[in-house]
């Protein structure tokens, strides 16, 4: 059973527990115990407790954020002694790219990130496809480190991979010039569109189910009308002060939008922004258009950005109101 540690920032310990959650198969099998410091008993000294986890660990996982980055404890402590330990053969080293950070320019950026084309966990709109190539990526490098192929006969409850299972390519001396333009189909266009519509529905239930948490003198409503529009509204001692329409489609004869207008009444012909299909720096992305609430923009985004300006549009008379 391979040790593996966590080495994360407190501010992404949610997304710790996300993937810890999607590494339960290979608990399962024992092919892992997982450590990090929330296992630490009470008494017993951090520092020391937290080093010797580190030192025991054949596989290190590092959560790589902004605040991993910033936190001296996290960089300058825990992933220097986990990258002296990968140098040196002693332990397993993954970046898994949790959130959006300046990691290629950090030691780090020497191995191999996780998850594929070191796209960040929480930009993915399915977060579970996300950990779910995080886990597959796990289980490729423990099974790497253990030869290959574990044998049922070694673990019982042991998952034995098909015979078809190629082991990672140990890293060799080649040019960094080496990448070519990924090319994208429709289907990949209209699945990402589809996703990201799913996400922001998502993303506004859970805003709305908050900020009426937080505010009893608030209401808000969410009406999927069809499985490409809904409306939101949210009401201030019962005088509604926002209101929304977001919906697939738009201006584009190809309809690959998300666009929104300020008013709840379910309207597609009309929009007061639009975020279209467009392929960036070897992924897929949005360009947003506002018309007269700010022009276009050149900035290519993801599906949380998309979710986050929509909402900010509704939300902005409601954060004015009162």
């Amino acid at each position: 059973m391979a040790k593996l540690f966590f080495s994360y920032s407190h501010k992404d310990e949610d997304l710790r527990n996300e993937l810890e959650t999607h590494l339960a198969t290979l608990k399962r099998e024992g092919l892992i115990e997982a450590f990090h410091d929330r296992r630490i008993p009470a008494g017993a000294h951090l520092d020391d407790a937290i080093d010797a986890y580190l030192e025991e660990a054949d596989v290190i996982l590092c959560l790589a954020s902004p605040d991993f980055i910033s936190s001296e404890y996290c960089y300058s402590r825990e992933m220097t002694r986990a990258l002296e330990r990968d140098a040196s053969g002693e332990a397993k080293v993954i970046p898994v790219i949790v959130r959006h950070c300046d990691w290629p320019n950090t030691p780090l950026a020497n191995l191999r990130g996780t998850p594929r084309d070191n796209r960040p966990v929480k930009s993915w709109p399915d977060r579970d496809e996300a950990w779910l190539d995080v886990a597959r990526d796990v289980r490729a490098a423990l099974l790497a480190a253990d030869g290959g192929v574990r044998s049922s006969k070694d673990n019982p409850a042991a998952v034995v991979m098909p015979a078809s299972y190629v082991a990672p390519v140990v890293a060799r001396p080649r040019s960094a010039n080496v990448a070519v333009e990924r090319r994208f189909t429709d289907l990949d266009r209209d699945r990402f569109v589809r996703q990201t519509f799913e996400f922001v529905t998502e993303f506004f239930a859970n805003s709305v189910a908050e900020v009426q948490a937080r505010a009893p003198d608030v209401e808000g409503s969410i009406v999927n009308l069809d499985a490409n529009r809904f409306t939101a509204a949210a009401y201030r001692d019962g005088r509604k002060a926002a209101a929304i329409t977001v919906y697939m489609g738009g201006m584009s004869r190809t309809g690959r939008e998300i666009s929104f207008h300020l008013t709840d009444d379910g309207a597609t012909n009309t929009s007061n922004g639009s975020f279209y299909v467009t392929d960036g720096e070897g992924e897929l992305a949005f360009k947003g258009l506002f018309g007269n609430l700010g022009g276009s923009q050149e900035k290519l985004v993801g599906p949380e950005e998309v979710a986050e300006q929509i909402w900010s549009a509704f939300f902005d008379p409601m954060s004015r109101s009162r």
